[in-house]
C-alpha cells in the first residue's frame, strides 16, 4: 500500500488528499482459496480467498480514523490518527481521546474536522453442502470497511478476499492469554451466483440427456425418472413422479407491475406410520442440488425464518438468517410437520406464498429472500388415518396452511396380500444385492479399491437394479434435472391447455361447494 501511495503521489500529488486508495487481488489463489474450515494458523498474516454463506450481519457504524483537537492556550491544532486490527499499516493505537497536550494544556475536540470511516462486521459460514456430514459448519468473523459495507445480506453466498489476522484476547485475570481470536479483514467482496453445486456436464452427458426424450414418450420418461428417484422404495409411483417435478420447479414470474408469482412447488405427505414418508424426504436430500433438513420439534419459528441476536462483543443487534433463508433457491424438508407448535408454524406462512421473510424487531426492518420449495411429512391427528372422517378432520392443520401446499398426498398402509408380497420381495432383493454389500464394506473398512469401484458404477448412465430393472444412476439424474431446470427456453402455456385447466378448476370448485352444502 505504501508503494501504491508513493506511485500515485508521484503522478498527482493532490489525488491522495481527496480520499484513500484501496488495493485488492483477483485471479486464481491456488491453495489460498479455501473454506472457513481450512483457515488454520499457517494462513495468519496472509491474503486468502474464502467462500461461504453469510449468516449474521451487523449494522453499519462509523469508526473514527483521525481527530483534530484545539488548544486554547497556544491557539494551535493537534491531529491524531487511530488504527486498529483492520488497519493495513502501522501498529494499533489506543482509542482514548486526548484531553491535554504535552504541556498539560486543556484540549477541545473539533468534531467537525474529525474523519470517520464506515465499519461493519459479518459472520461467514462454510457452505452447508460442503460441510462434512455429522459435523457443525465452521464460521469466521469478517470485518468490512469503507466502500465494502452493505454489499451483502444474510443468506448471500459470497467470495471474500482478505487478510487473515489474529487478535489477542484478554484472560479473566490481568494480562493477555495465549489464545487468539481470528478475523478476516476484507479487501474485496464478490457475490457468488445462486448455482449451488452445479454438476459438471460433459459432451457425453448432454448427448445422453438429449437422447432420452427421443427414445421415450413423455409419460414413460417421467416414469423412468420417478423410478430412478428412489429405487430402494417400493411403490409410491405418483409421489416419486411428483417429487421429480417439484425438483424441476415451475416458471417464476416477475410482472412489470412488481407482482411476484412463485415458481417453487410445495408438497405435503400425510399418512400412516412406516410408509416411507421420511425415506422419501431423504431421497429429496440426496438428489436435490441444495436441500436443508429440519424436524417439527427440533426447529422453532425464528430458526426457520430469521432471528435478531445481540453481539457479545459490542452489544449491538445483529440479524441472523434461518434455515429457509439459507435454503434460497433450494429445498426445505420438514419431517414430523404435525409436531410443530402452532406459533412456530405460523412463521412459515409468508415464506410459502410470498417467498420472503419480513423482520420488524428491535429497530431492524428488512425483507430477506427465501425462494425455496417445502416438502413436509406429517402423521394424522389420530396416529393412523381414520377412514370414517374426512381429509380435513384427519389432518390437524389450518386451511390457510393447507392452501399453500400445491400437492397433498395421503399415504395409507393398506393390507393386501398381493401388495405385501411385492414389498417383501423388493426388501429382500435390496438386502441381497451384492453392490449394496460392497458399498457398505467400503464405508466401514475405508477400502480405496472398493470406493473406486462404487464410484465408477455411479458415474454411468444406467444402473442395473435387481428389484426394479434398469434405472438411471443418481449422479446422472442430478445432471438431467440440472440441465432441464436451467434450460434457456421457457415453457409456453397453449390456449387449449389453459382452457382445460380452467374447466377442471371450475368443476373442482363446484364439487367442493356442493359437498359443503350437503353437510
Amino acid at each position: 500500500k505504501d508503494a501504491v501511495d508513493d506511485l500515485i503521489s508521484g503522478i498527482d500529488g493532490k489525488y491522495l488528499e481527496s480520499g484513500e486508495v484501496h488495493i485488492t487481488l483477483t485471479g486464481g489463489f491456488g491453495f489460498h482459496r479455501i473454506s472457513p474450515r481450512e483457515l488454520l494458523s499457517p494462513f495468519l498474516g496472509k491474503i486468502v480467498n474464502v467462500e461461504g454463506i453469510i449468516t449474521k450481519c451487523s449494522c453499519v457504524r462509523p469508526k473514527v480514523a483521525k481527530t483534530t483537537h484545539f488548544c486554547e492556550a497556544t491557539g494551535s491544532f493537534i491531529t491524531r490518527e487511530y488504527r486498529d486490527v483492520a488497519s493495513s499499516k502501522g501498529m494499533p493505537t489506543s482509542s482514548v481521546y486526548p484531553t491535554r497536550d504535552e504541556n498539560g494544556n486543556l484540549l477541545t475536540t473539533e468534531y467537525g474536522l474529525c474523519s470517520y470511516r464506515d465499519h461493519q462486521s459479518l459472520s461467514m459460514q462454510e457452505m452447508p453442502e460442503n460441510a462434512p456430514p455429522g459435523q457443525l459448519p465452521r464460521s469466521i468473523d469478517v470485518v468490512l470497511e469503507d466502500d465494502l459495507v452493505d454489499l451483502c445480506k444474510p443468506g448471500d453466498r459470497v467470495s471474500i478476499v482478505g487478510i487473515y489476522k489474529a487478535i489477542p484476547m484478554r484472560s479473566m485475570g490481568s494480562g493477555l492469554s495465549g489464545v487468539f481470536r481470528t478475523v478476516l479483514v476484507a479487501l474485496s467482496l464478490y457475490q457468488l451466483s445462486k448455482e449451488i453445486a452445479a454438476p459438471a456436464l460433459s459432451h457425453e452427458d448432454i448427448k445422453n440427456i438429449n437422447e432420452l426424450p427421443r427414445k421415450l414418450e413423455p409419460k414413460a420418461l417421467l416414469a423412468l425418472l420417478g423410478k430412478s428417484f428412489a429405487p430402494s422404495i417400493c411403490g409410491h409411483d405418483n409421489i416419486k413422479r411428483a417429487l421429480v417435478l417439484l425438483l424441476l420447479g415451475g416458471s417464476e414470474k416477475n410482472l412489470k407491475n412488481g407482482t411476484h408469482i412463485r415458481g417453487d412447488i410445495n408438497c405435503l405427505m400425510v399418512g400412516d406410520p412406516s410408509v416411507a414418508k421420511s425415506q422419501l424426504l431423504r431421497c429429496v436430500l440426496g438428489v436435490a442440488a441444495y436441500a436443508v433438513s429440519t424436524t417439527g420439534r427440533g426447529s422453532s419459528g425464528v430458526g426457520l425464518t430469521a432471528a435478531v441476536t445481540t453481539d457479545n462483543d459490542t452489544g449491538e443487534r445483529k440479524l441472523e438468517a434461518g434455515a429457509m433463508v439459507l435454503a434460497d433457491r433450494g429445498v426445505v424438508c420438514i419431517d414430523e410437520f404435525d409436531k410443530m407448535n402452532d406459533g412456530d408454524r405460523v412463521a412459515i406462512h409468508e415464506v410459502m406464498e410470498q417467498q420472503t421473510v419480513t423482520i420488524a424487531k428491535a429497530g431492524i426492518h428488512c425483507s430477506l429472500n427465501a425462494r425455496c420449495s417445502v416438502v413436509a411429512a406429517a402423521n394424522p391427528i389420530y396416529g393412523n388415518y381414520d377412514h370414517s372422517q374426512g381429509v380435513t378432520r384427519n389432518i390437524n392443520l389450518p386451511d390457510s396452511l393447507l392452501s399453500r401446499f400445491d400437492m397433498l398426498f395421503i399415504v395409507l398402509d393398506q393390507s393386501d396380500t398381493k401388495v405385501d408380497r411385492l414389498i417383501s420381495a423388493h426388501v429382500l432383493g435390496m438386502h441381497s444385492c451384492q453392490r449394496q454389500i460392497l458399498s457398505t464394506k467400503a464405508i466401514l473398512q475405508k477400502d480405496a479399491a472398493l470406493v473406486q469401484n462404487s464410484n465408477e458404477v455411479e458415474t454411468s448412465m444406467y444402473v442395473a437394479h435387481s428389484a426394479g430393472g434398469e434405472t438411471l444412476s443418481k449422479r446422472f439424474l442430478q445432471k438431467y434435472l440440472y440441465y432441464a431446470k436451467h434450460r434457456p427456453w421457457q415453457p409456453v402455456l397453449t390456449t387449449e391447455a389453459g382452457n382445460y385447466i380452467a374447466e377442471q378448476y371450475s368443476q373442482w370448485r363446484g364439487g367442493k361447494a356442493a359437498d359443503s352444502r350437503h353437510r
